[in-house]
């Protein structure tokens, strides 16, 4: 991690991410343990644990697991602290939403450039976001990757929320990495529209030659919250919208089903995802 790196996670790092630092530094100081130590105890460096309690490097949800056991004396302080820490890790844009994600009843999505995020796997998520504009640096890369995987626990949560995911079809065609890349999460999406709870679906290509074309006004989730509300969330160029007026969403609620009408069949879908998930055309 460059010096630059450091300074930009110090300057940058939330409250949360600052509450965990002073905790674990104030607990490792009464449990007369040097930062070499720690780090001995829970398995990273010396170094790693000061960059950690300086917020140069917040805290992994691995090192979060590791500080609870070793010096969490059985408050569940560090365990407490793993969703605000991961949220903060989140663009700013994002992080409101995040937490309406992980809470939500049901989650309606369409995309139209690349896999949603919820879905992608961890070789898809590190090429598309390496490779963004303006680039990021590794380590935050990392953060980013790590974050974006971890929302992944919302299709094993308990209760078990209802999942719902158009894609347009050029967004199975666009690799990001190279094609082997692409053809691993082809395949995750394939296993993961084979949950119970989860239903894919993917738009053609060639919906726009039979007629009306409902998704031309770009990608939204809908979400029913855990109060059983209805909002709209969408990103266009690094911004992030929030819709909760119920006639604004009501209109983009029925565009969606409209959309939905015009995919593929679920079936239809998955045999779509699997051919080219196995390289064919």
């Amino acid at each position: 991690m460059t010096a630059m790196a450091r300074s930009e996670n110090k300057d940058e790092a939330g409250g949360a991410t600052r509450l965990v630092a002073d905790l674990a530094k104030a607990l490792r100081e009464q449990q007369q343990l040097s930062q070499e130590k720690l780090g001995d105890l829970i398995g990273y460096t010396g170094s790693a644990i000061s960059a950690m309690e300086t917020c140069a490097q917040p805290a992994s949800e691995q090192m979060l697991v590791k500080l609870e056991e070793t010096i969490g004396s059985g408050l569940g302080i560090f365990e407490k602290a793993r969703k605000y820490v991961l949220m903060e890790k989140y663009p700013v844009r994002f992080r409101g939403f995040s937490a309406m994600e992980a809470e939500a009843v049901t989650l309606s999505s369409y995309e139209t450039l690349v896999v949603d995020g919820l879905f992608q796997t961890e070789d898809y998520a590190r090429a598309l976001i390496g490779g963004s504009y303006p680039a990021v640096s590794e380590q935050k890369r990392d953060e980013l990757v790590e974050a974006r995987i971890a929302r992944r626990s919302l299709f094993d949560r308990s209760p078990a929320p209802m999942i719902e995911l158009i894609l347009e079809e050029s967004v199975l065609r666009r690799p990001f990495g190279s094609w082997e890349t692409q053809r691993g999460q082809l395949r995750a999406l394939a296993e993961d529209a084979q949950r119970a709870n989860v239903t894919v679906q993917v738009l053609p290509l060639d919906r726009g030659l039979r007629g009306t074309y409902a998704g031309d006004r770009g990608p939204m989730k809908l979400v029913e919250t855990k109060d059983h509300e209805h909002v709209v969330y969408m990103e266009i160029e690094d911004q992030g919208i929030l819709v909760s007026e119920p006639a604004e969403v009501s209109q983009l609620a029925h565009r969606y089903a409209k959309i939905r009408a015009q995919a593929l069949s679920p079936d239809q879908s998955l045999s779509l995802i699997e051919r080219l998930a196995g390289g064919e055309t």
